[in-house]
């Protein structure tokens, strides 16, 4: 096979705003911090930047759950473009960034801007979690829900938490999985968290503590949902002959996976102990000498607790259905564990930052700028996968170069 077009593509710089529970500022504002750290991250300046990607653009629904479009930034910032793109029909939130990579190999653009940005905590204010996919002003007597919710609304399944449940608990079923294996990711998480400053939740969690949590959808309780949070990621996707001479040592994009070969659908898998993302997983691997034992970070989606076991099992890290095992305890995927897991804290404790989030921690730890949570040994691969149910996407990046 040719080199994949991806290789053509680097990471050159990162950037985060503000992150935190209901902090109230504008959503807009938040996005422009970090837009503008990854710019200066890269030693970039704005008149540099000619390609911009989001997801999912600027859209309407859940409220918080997009803080700005394409449209917007590019305005405010000033760009000067010759690519954009943003949409919600795409690999998971990744495929914001897969696009980008792809844009900079075709010689679209030099430098991507890529950004997510989200402050649901805050448009939530002191109310309850909203439901996905229910109407903001919360289903007046004008409401008529059409698609998959026309089936699943009458069982009051109103969101993923229900959804991914379903395909938790055949996980359960057929494989014997337990909630005391499933714990050791949400426990992992936590532990990280404490060591990441900017984490919504530092306190200390026990098994205890986990299995006394409410149930939201069996099997899954309150600690196995993630968290949201108001906050932005942004990150700049270089073209590689372009790239040498900037700030940082840019970081290689290896492979991605973007495919889906079953049916789009939550409930209508061919399998439903997996989703879209071990199509996504299979592809990335078709396009890399490399291997899962050559894997030092793995920053993998946890929306729910399940969608992170389930890409293990994905991306070849255990065997099917040997996930339950391979979490439980947590020794494996400690810091210091065989493979470290979502160092940040990922979205059970550090925040619903999306799948820019797993990307960009899979950044630092490469770069690394992990702090205390720093993974030893200097790592140099690292897999960053986010999305569930009919959507998925990944990256294998290769550090410094």
């Amino acid at each position: 096979m040719s080199e994949p077009m991806e290789r053509r593509a680097c990471i050159t710089g990162i950037g985060q705003s503000q992150i935190g529970r209901r902090i109230g500022r504008d959503p807009l504002d938040l996005t422009l911090d970090a837009c503008i750290a990854a710019i200066e991250d890269a030693g970039l300046t704005r008149d540099q930047i000619d390609g911009i990607t989001t997801y999912p653009g600027a859209m309407g629904g859940a409220p918080g759950f997009t803080g700005a479009g394409v449209t917007e930034v590019q305005d405010a910032l000033r760009l000067k473009l010759s690519w954009y793109t943003g949409a919600l029909e795409q690999p998971g939130q990744l495929g914001a960034v897969v696009n980008a990579c792809m844009a900079v190999a075709c010689g679209l653009a030099d430098h991507v801007l890529c950004f997510r940005s989200v402050w649901e905590a805050t448009a939530q204010g002191s109310g309850k979690r909203s439901g996905i996919g229910l109407p903001s002003g919360g289903g007046g007597g004008g409401f008529r829900p059409s698609g998959t919710m026309e089936w699943s609304l009458p069982f009051r399944a109103y969101s993923a938490a229900n959804w991914i449940a379903l395909s938790a608990q055949r996980h359960f079923h057929e494989f014997g999985t337990t909630r005391e294996q499933l714990a050791g990711i949400a426990l992992n998480a936590r532990r990280n968290a404490a060591l990441n400053p900017n984490a919504i939740y530092r306190d200390p969690m026990s098994l205890d503590d986990y299995l006394a949590a409410r149930m939201i959808s069996t099997p899954l309780c309150l600690f196995d949902c993630d968290v949201p949070c108001d906050g932005a990621t942004a990150m700049i996707v270089s073209r590689r002959e372009v790239a040498g001479d900037l700030r940082r040592r840019p970081i290689g994009v290896e492979a991605v996976g973007t495919a889906i070969r079953g049916r789009p659908s939550w409930d209508q898998w061919d399998d439903l102990t997996t989703m879209a993302l071990r199509d996504a997983g299979a592809m990335m691997w078709e396009r890399t000498d490399l291997t899962p034992a050559d894997v030092d970070v793995a920053e993998l989606y946890d929306g729910f607790s399940f969608i992170t076991l389930a890409w293990l099992e994905a991306l070849g890290f255990c065997e099917k259905g040997e996930g339950g095992p391979f979490v439980e305890g947590g020794t494996r995927i400690a810091l210091d564990g065989d493979l470290p897991l979502n160092t940040n804290g990922g979205q059970l404790s550090g925040g619903r930052l999306h799948g820019f989030g797993f990307l960009h921690e899979a950044c630092v730890q490469l770069w690394g700028e992990g702090g205390e949570r720093q993974v030893g040994g200097d790592p140099e691969v690292a897999v960053a996968a986010a999305g569930g149910g009919p959507l998925g996407g990944c990256l294998l990046l290769t550090g410094p170069r």
